[in-house]
C-alpha cells in the first residue's frame, strides 16, 4: 500500500507469497523483507495480514495454526488481520483451534478494504474483538490509515460493507465507463470523454464529502427547470437506475453471506 513504509518503516514490513517473485517485488517496492513461508511470517510479525481469496483461507489457516497458537501461548501473539469476504472471526478461530480447549485464543481482526487503498484513497472498515485491547487497535488503525479512511464497526455489518465499499469501486468504474461511452456517442474523442468522466465522478464525490450536503440537494443544484440535466435524470429514472444500483449492492452483500 502506498505510504505504508512511511507509517511503519520499510524494514518492518514483510511479505510471504506462494509465488516468491511477487513477495520479492512487493518487498523491493517498500524496502521490506521477504519471509520464506507463511509460518515464518506468523512467527516474526506483529500484525499478519491474510490477503488471500476466501476459498484459499482455510488452507492458509491450517498451515499457520501451529505458529499462531505458539505465539498466543507465549504471551506475545501475532494479530491475524483477515480481509477475506464472508469469513467471520468465529469461523476463523474455529479453524485455527479446532476442537482444542485451553490454549490462549489467537487474536483475529476482520477488515474490509477496497482497491482505492492502493493509492491511499481507500475505505477500510475493521471489526475489532474486545480482547485485542485499545492500544493494539489504535496501532492497527494507524497502520491502515496510510491506505485511506479507516472506521471501526461491529462485525455484523461487515457483509454489508463488502457489498457497498468492497464491491462498490467496480460499480463506479462501470459508471465512469458508461459516462465516457455516452460522451463518445455524443461526439467526444474517447480519451477526452474518459478523462472528463473520471474527473466528474471524482469532483462530485469530493463535493459530497467536503460540503456535507445530501447528494439529493447537490443534484438539485445542477438541475434547472426544463434543462439538460433533468432530461438526463428522467432517462436514468426510466431505466430504474437507483433500483439497479441498490440491487447490485444487495447482490454483493448476499454473496458475501453465502461465502461465510
Amino acid at each position: 500500500m502506498k505510504g505504508a513504509s512511511q507509517i511503519t518503516g520499510g524494514e518492518n514490513i514483510g511479505f510471504a507469497d506462494a509465488d516468491q517473485s511477487k513477495a520479492e517485488a512487493a518487498a523491493k517496492a517498500l524496502g521490506g523483507r521477504v519471509y520464506a513461508s507463511n509460518t515464518e511470517a506468523v512467527l516474526q510479525g506483529d500484525f499478519v495480514f491474510l490477503a488471500v481469496k476466501p476459498q484459499v483461507l482455510e488452507t492458509v489457516l491450517g498451515e499457520i495454526a501451529p505458529a499462531a497458537k505458539k505465539r498466543a501461548e507465549s504471551g506475545k501473539p501475532a494479530v491475524l488481520v483477515s480481509m477475506a469476504a464472508g469469513w467471520p472471526i468465529a469461523k476463523i478461530r474455529a479453524v485455527l483451534h479446532g476442537d482444542e480447549t485451553g490454549p490462549a485464543p489467537v487474536p483475529v481482526v476482520r477488515i474490509m478494504p477496497n482497491t482505492p487503498a492502493l493509492i491511499s484513497q481507500g475505505v477500510i472498515v475493521m471489526a475489532v474483538p474486545p480482547e485485542l485491547g485499545e492500544e493494539k487497535a489504535r496501532e492497527l488503525e494507524r497502520i491502515l490509515g496510510a491506505a485511506g479512511m479507516v472506521d471501526q464497526l461491529e462485525e455484523k455489518y461487515l457483509d454489508a460493507v463488502t457489498g457497498l465499499s468492497g464491491s462498490g469501486p467496480a460499480f463506479v468504474y462501470l459508471f465512469i465507463e458508461s459516462l465516457a461511452d455516452g460522451g463518445v456517442r455524443a461526439g467526444l474523442p474517447r480519451d477526452k470523454a474518459l478523462r472528463y468522466a473520471a474527473q466528474t465522478v471524482l469532483g462530485s464525490a469530493a463535493m459530497v464529502k467536503e460540503t456535507g450536503k445530501h447528494p439529493g440537494e447537490l443534484k438539485d443544484m445542477v438541475t434547472s427547470p426544463a434543462g439538460t440535466t433533468i432530461a438526463g435524470i428522467a432517462a436514468l429514472e426510466k431505466g430504474a437506475f437507483r433500483g439497479i444500483i441498490m440491487n447490485a449492492v444487495e447482490a454483493a452483500y448476499r454473496r458475501s453471506l453465502e461465502m461465510g
